[in-house]
């Protein structure tokens, strides 16, 4: 017994049938071949579904041959206008079944493109437990993770188990996301808004799908306190030439029991009237351009009636005489409204999608507004659309902001808390020496080795640069001194030169002391070739400078030490040591041990010479701009040999401190050389030891300290002598 029509349901038989008698009037398809149909009614049994199907197969003897005819030609193939179940697309289960609408694989997609295009990384997920919930879901959830989008909780229930639904509603309400993807059918959804109602759970911004984003029966003025500003893809509206006046004429002629007159023929109930009373059946036909599933009845009609055109040609006397099971797999048209119809090696169709808005008009009426689209048969950068401002939000506020974490700015790096979706982590500043110039940075950048970050981490900016300069206070008084002390021994020199006719000048070997005060002035203005920017000239003589004049300085010195030794030794009845060691062989001397040195320096330049470096070792801040020495061994050996020569000269000059006062020049000499050897001997540990400019500094003070102990105030008695 027929108690309650579905209308919505029944309307979509009409398109069926509106459908079937377009094709049966055309002479294009199917000329000459009429079709015709039989409905059942499955209840939303599977029990139903079953005794439908089964009447379909053994009806009345007339309906045997289109059974038989459908059994060998489909394999009975069914084409569907509403199963959008990820499910169906297994071509090895389900290899006869085809629908007109897309499968959930794109819609779940899009609704993970959805969410990340309103830049939400912070979602709960809720499903019907049943394949429709549970293969959408998992494919959402799954492209949520390749977009960068974290589920705080993935919760699922059926209609019949309100603990579940109970469950549900708690962990929404304890939840910290307020943007909700709802994969639920629309019993279940109607379950889940009327428990949030109840405990009046309302703010959410809910994204749903087609199987009840656009269900009249959801949106209610009580409903629209939880659910209004919700987002979700529904079907495309679109409304079918024809088909209206096609309702219209059914509508009065069932409404209204009456007959258009046809011709002379009486046979009629009553004449139709223009004018009837509508009011009391205001809502019979209210549905109708809402019937987003219109179009893909009439699309499912359309393409039997190409798969049975396409296999015409293998009738013969009305039998069957070649059966092609690839008929509908190769069907290509396109309807009268535009669209294409086509299926993919899935057996669905292209997913087409609006995208509608639960809003509220001014004069309190509630519509979904179409606010973008989704089009999976356009270019990649042309499938979605989505018109932001045309949105309304939940409970008409801003545009909800979905984020577990705060982005972290430019200057940190995100750090993932333990235990908790990679949305969810905590902003570490980077460390000194690394940047991070971009908002959400995985990482911080290590700047290159003359680069340093800035004091916002989000820049490598140049290190500070580091010499000892003429500039700065410590070169300045290093300067003065070395100038000080080469105008002194200049001024010394100028003396001698202008006493150089009296006797104790020459007695004093002029030529040895003129040529020591040429060197000790060379000695104290090198030490200006350590002050200043290294470069490629100033690092190769700053070393071999010192060591050649430190060296000639000291030759000078030792032959005057050995002219004393010799001349005491000269004294002496019957010795003649003099003509082994006079002039010539005190120049030659002289010469000799410069050569030496020279020759270790060329050997030093030529093989691996001092060159400016960066040294960044030490100081992570700045950079330290000196020379390096290049060979190690090289500077020792120029260092080594000046030691080698000045304990030489202190030896013999040690000797010489017994002679007479005549001879007495040997105790400057060797008080000279104590200094000196004290002077280095301490500047070993001190070199070693100093960072950065000091170690030139270092160096600085250890040249002038020892050219300074060369110099003497010569003994006024002596002079008088």
């Amino acid at each position: 017994t027929l108690r309650i029509v579905n209308l919505p349901d029944f309307r979509l038989a009409q398109i069926m049938i509106f459908a079937i008698e377009e094709i049966n009037r055309s002479e294009m398809l199917l000329p000459n071949v009429s079709i015709g149909y039989q409905i059942y009614d499955t209840c939303s049994s599977r029990m139903s579904s079953m005794s439908a199907t089964m009447g379909l197969m053994n009806g009345p003897e007339f309906a045997m041959l289109v059974s038989l005819f459908v059994f060998y030609l489909f394999f009975f193939s069914q084409i569907s206008h509403t199963a959008s179940c990820e499910c169906l697309s297994n071509r090895k289960d389900h290899p006869s079944f085809f629908r007109t609408i897309s499968s959930d694989y794109h819609q779940s997609r899009a609704l993970a493109y959805i969410v990340k295009h309103l830049g939400w990384s912070w979602v709960g997920a809720v499903n019907s437990d049943n394949d429709y919930g549970n293969y959408g879901m998992a494919i959402f959830l799954n492209t949520a993770q390749k977009e960068g989008i974290c589920v705080e909780y993935s919760e699922k229930f059926y209609r019949t188990e309100p603990e579940k639904l109970k469950k549900v509603v708690d962990t929404i309400k304890k939840g910290t996301t307020k943007v909700i993807v709802a994969f639920v059918s629309f019993i279940e959804m109607g379950l889940l808004i009327d428990q949030l109602n109840i405990l009046n759970i309302t703010g959410l911004q809910i994204i749903g799908v087609e199987g009840w984003i656009t269900s009249k029966s959801l949106i209610t003025p009580k409903s629209f306190q939880v659910m209004g500003g919700s987002l979700g893809f529904a079907l495309r509206k679109i409304n079918l030439e024809g088909f209206s006046d096609y309702v219209v004429k059914a509508f009065w002629e069932t409404a209204f029991p009456c007959t258009q007159l046809k011709g002379n023929s009486s046979q009629y109930v009553i004449n139709c009237s223009r004018y009837q009373d509508l009011l009391a059946l205001k809502n019979y036909n209210e549905d109708v351009p809402e019937q987003r599933y219109s179009s893909h009845v009439y699309k499912a009609v359309y393409a039997v009636a190409h798969s049975l055109h396409s296999l015409l040609k293998f009738l013969v006397n009305n039998i069957l005489k070649y059966i092609n099971d690839n008929a509908l797999k190769k069907v290509n048209f396109t309807v009268k409204f535009g669209d294409r119809v086509w299926f993919d090696r899935t057996g669905a169709a292209v997913a087409q999608y609006e995208v509608v808005n639960w809003q509220q008009d001014s004069d309190g009426s509630l519509q979904f507004k179409s606010v973008g689209y989704y089009d999976a048969s356009l270019p990649p950068d042309q499938q979605f659309v989505l018109n932001t401002e045309n949105i309304i939000w939940a409970r008409g506020q801003l545009k909800p902001s979905s984020i577990c974490s705060e982005s972290c700015l430019p200057g940190t790096r995100k750090a993932a808390q333990k235990g908790r979706p990679v949305c969810c982590y905590d902003c570490i500043p980077c460390a000194e020496g690394e940047i991070s110039n971009e908002t959400d940075s995985n990482n911080c950048k290590q700047c290159p080795g003359d680069l340093l970050s800035n004091a916002e981490k989000n820049k490598c900016v140049l290190k500070a640069v580091e010499f000892l300069s003429f500039t700065e206070v410590m070169g300045i008084v290093l300067v003065f001194f070395s100038l000080f002390g080469a105008g002194l021994t200049v001024l010394v020199a100028i003396l001698f030169y202008r006493m150089r006719d009296t006797p104790i000048v020459k007695a004093n070997n002029s030529e040895l002391s003129f040529l020591l005060l040429f060197s000790l002035t060379l000695c104290l203005l090198c030490s200006l070739t350590f002050i200043g920017q290294p470069n490629e000239w100033s690092c190769m003589l700053r070393h071999t400078a010192f060591g050649i004049t430190f060296v000639l300085c000291i030759s000078c010195l030792l032959g005057k030490t050995i002219v004393v030794l010799m001349a005491f030794k000269a004294t002496l009845p019957g010795s003649n040591v003099m003509k082994w060691f006079g002039p010539a062989q005190q120049r030659l001397s002289v010469v000799a041990f410069t050569l030496i040195q020279v020759l270790i320096c060329v050997l030093w330049l030529t093989i691996s010479p001092p060159f400016p470096h960066k040294n960044m070792k030490y100081f992570k801040e700045k950079i330290i701009l000196e020379c390096s020495l290049g060979s190690t061994i090289s500077f020792w050996a120029v260092l080594g040999y000046i030691g080698l020569l000045a304990v030489l000269c202190f030896i013999l000059a040690f000797l010489a401190r017994t002679l007479p006062d005549n001879f007495n020049e040997a105790k400057f000499i060797t008080f000279s050389m104590l200094i000196f050897c004290a002077v280095w001997i301490t500047f070993i540990p001190a070199y070693v030891s100093s960072p950065g400019k000091f170690t030139v500094a270092v160096e600085i003070f250890a040249i002038l300290a020892s050219s300074f102990g060369l110099l003497h105030d010569p003994d006024p008695v002596l002079s008088e002598e």
